[in-house]
């Protein structure tokens, strides 16, 4: 149940679901938007925290990939290893431009913000249990390093300061188990990860990118193949909205070493290997007429109307080591327009979003030094 302002009849600013719950790296105080690698997971046996699985794709940092000898088809199975160990390396920005317009006035509201992120996670595979098939795993990842830099022409002094937040990720565990098609279950250590909920998720949700293979065929694919998939945002604010995804296998390449902090190439003891490269470009539509109701059901059964839009589109880069099966890196941009309202259907007051948010995100897997 979403609490209300006892005169309006409108959930609190701070009630009302945001665009930040289903990103990877969403800005918690300016604005919600969502991310190409979003997906569904499960917390235990109680509480479904959702989002969009819209990667599909290549942002797989434990994927399988064989080839036989009869086929130039490539097929993506996960395989996980237990007592394997990675390391990525996460930077993300992401800029805000917009007002959310209430009731009751603020001439101080915030109009611009960026948000930078930076993320060091170790991945631990625990253990794949016997007789549950392939692509089944415990995991537990850990941010071994975190912090932010957040920017804003307002200051809201009620609020915790984002940089804090990610600074109180460091050290911190969550533990999860991967299943076939597509979702994290028995999350353990969520609670623990933030007093903030949505930085948390914002924080968490990268990991979305580890069960997408449900995007992939089922066959296989090769170079040069297409395939699309499409999927309603779970939890949005306006009924109806979908992601649209076509991803294509590119080509394959060498995978290129990661870049370090003064730009010159990390070494690596492994060899030279090759990467497929696959391409994702989505896209936000809304199913039905732009003055159809827009209202989700548990708005609704809570007195709420909505109305308005939200578009996106954007487009992710993957390279897949082909002989180990892990992301070697992965760059994604977007752009998402939001204009909409959430008023009361007794009152009719109501509170009003409009922004513009741009995104760029990068992962990279950091290589073994030579002595691990």
């Amino acid at each position: 149940m979403q609490s209300k302002n006892p005169s309006s009849g409108l959930p609190s600013p701070s009630a009302i679901p945001s665009f930040r719950s289903f990103s990877r790296f969403a800005l918690p105080r300016a604005g919600p938007y969502v991310s190409v690698r979003s997906m569904p997971w499960n917390r235990g046996s109680a509480t479904r925290i959702t989002w969009s699985c819209l990667a599909l794709c290549a942002c797989v940092p434990l994927i399988a990939i064989s080839l036989a000898a009869s086929s130039k088809r490539v097929h993506f199975t996960p395989q996980y290893v237990p007592g394997a160990t990675l390391r990525y390396q996460i930077e993300s920005r992401t800029t805000t431009i917009g007002r959310t317009t209430t009731p009751i006035v603020n001439p101080e509201g915030g109009t611009q913000s960026t948000l930078l992120v930076h993320l060091l996670v170790r991945l631990d595979v625990l253990s794949a249990p016997s007789g549950a098939g392939p692509g089944t795993a415990r995991l537990r990842a850990t941010y071994e390093k975190s912090s932010a830099e957040a920017q804003s022409d307002a200051f809201d002094p009620a609020q915790p300061s984002i940089p804090d937040q990610y600074a109180h990720l460091e050290r911190q565990s969550v533990e999860f188990t991967i299943v076939p098609g597509g979702q994290m279950v028995d999350v353990k250590g969520f609670e623990d990860v933030g007093p903030d909920r949505s930085v948390a998720q914002s924080a968490l949700s990268w990991l979305a990118g580890l069960s997408v293979t449900g995007g992939f065929p089922a066959g296989g694919a090769e170079i040069g193949e297409k395939w699309k998939r499409e999927r309603p945002v779970e939890g949005a604010p306006l009924a109806g909205l979908a992601w649209r995804v076509e991803s294509t296998y590119l080509r394959d390449e060498l995978c290129s070493p990661p870049v370090g902090p003064n730009g010159s190439a990390r070494q690596s003891a492994r060899a030279p290997e090759s990467c497929a490269v696959i391409l994702s470009r989505f896209e936000i539509p809304r199913a039905g007429s732009s003055r159809s109701d827009a209202t989700p059901e548990d708005y609704r059964r809570n007195g709420l109307r909505v109305s308005g839009s939200w578009t996106g589109s954007g487009e992710s880069l993957n390279y897949v080591s082909i002989s180990t099966g892990l992301l070697v890196r992965s760059t994604e941009t977007s752009d998402q327009q939001m204009d909409y309202k959430i008023s009361s259907a007794a009152t009719g007051s109501g509170v009003e979003r409009k922004a513009q948010v741009h995104s760029q995100s990068e992962i990279s897997l950091v290589p073994a030094s030579p002595s691990s």
